[in-house]
């Protein structure tokens, strides 16, 4: 099969869908990978680097989506992108198509099999593809909050660790998966006064025999979250319904009893976002303010460390990149239904279902692709 990658175009993405080690693997299977030129430049990763793995490097992405049988990014395909798609081409990304309608309507119209890294599953409901970024945003959560907790940032001027004599920062982190307890843990580690919510007895209980008195634990409902946005500083917003829009657990209203300069960050931008007044920024301007509270909603968070997002990205979507272009998507979708899980859009059709609910598809089982 002929792979490709392309330099990510949204704003500051730096990572990169397939790295020279990658390459080298997908070439050692008999496959030829095409590479857009500066593609790696974001990991450190020259043509040069490339072509010793066993690359072409093209110029331009144009040929990339034109030639290549599958196409490996990491971010969804920005409109540009989505113009060059077409019917019989594999698409292997991040697409997070629920809060998305324009690139879920042109994707459809474009006729690809697109292929969700985050709604491809492991065993235990687990999943795998998302699960680097989400521990790579949980510790960047932390980092991202602090910095616009700093005066000169519009927060309100809180150290999270404190000082012998100042208490420290109240964090709240709602939402107690791989998001939550990667935050909660950097939290922790800087000394935080650290609260978790989550609705599962059994994610509390975990929580509480991992963190033992360093967080306490509480259930997830509407009037204990109204109680600690309140007396919070910072509050971290990590909820998943896989491949569907993320709740508003966090209204506009609530915010009237928050602390001038509070920050929230919303780690679930990416599927719309948990809080009310969440829309999506850059790291270019990461930042808004509403009714007092300091808001960062950055939707490609791992891409501010790229090389440490990439390697950690690689090493769970190439397995599966490789099963595609060994079998071809039908072969390997059939043999693997964790990877079945993963397709959301195939020939014009919608084939996963919160996507098809949310955004008012016909839903059609990926077993009826596969016929």
């Amino acid at each position: 099969m002929r792979v490709g990658t392309v330099k990510e175009i949204k704003n500051h993405e730096y990572r990169v869908g397939l790295t020279p080690e990658s390459v080298r693997e997908l070439s050692a299977h008999g496959h030829e990978v095409w590479v857009e030129s500066g593609a790696g430049l974001g990991i450190g990763a020259s043509d040069a680097d490339y072509r010793k793995a066993g690359a072409v490097i093209q110029d331009s992405a144009a040929a990339i989506f034109a030639e290549c049988e599958m196409v490996v990014k990491v971010k969804e395909p920005q409109a540009a992108e989505r113009a060059q798609l077409r019917e019989g081409q594999v698409l292997y990304t991040y697409l997070h198509l629920a809060p998305d309608p324009q690139q879920t309507a042109d994707l459809v119209k474009s006729g690809v099999t697109a292929i969700a890294y985050e709604t491809v599953t492991g065993p235990g409901g687990t999943l795998p593809l998302l699960k680097p970024m989400s521990q790579v945003a949980g510790r960047m959560s932390i980092q991202a909050g602090a910095t616009a907790l700093e005066k000169a940032h519009g927060g309100r001027g809180v150290l999270l660790g404190g000082v012998p004599g100042v208490l420290p920062g109240r964090v709240l982190v709602i939402g107690g998966g791989v998001v939550g307890f990667n935050a909660a843990q950097m939290a922790v580690g800087l000394g935080a006064d650290v609260t978790i919510l989550d609705r599962d007895p059994e994610v509390l209980e975990r929580l509480g025999i991992h963190f033992e008195s360093r967080a306490k634990t509480r259930f997830s409902n509407r009037a204990n979250i109204e109680q600690m946005i309140c007396e919070a500083d910072l509050v971290i917003g990590a909820v998943l319904i896989p491949g569907a829009a993320a709740p508003k657990l966090v209204t506009r209203d609530m915010l009237k009893c928050m602390k001038p300069g509070a920050v929230l960050v919303d780690v679930a931008i990416d599927q719309g976002g948990c809080f009310e007044t969440s829309h999506a920024t850059t790291h270019a301007d990461p930042t808004y303010v509403v009714d007092g509270v300091v808001h960062y909603c950055v939707a490609n968070m791992p891409g501010a460390v790229a090389r440490t997002s990439t390697y950690a990205l690689n090493n769970v979507t190439l397995p599966h990149a490789l099963r595609i272009a060994d079998l071809g998507w039908q072969e390997a979708l059939r043999a693997n239904p964790h990877l079945a899980a993963g397709l959301n859009v195939s020939g014009g059709k919608v084939t996963y279902e919160a996507v098809a609910r949310e955004l008012g598809y016909d839903y059609v089982p990926v077993v009826e692709v596969l016929d």
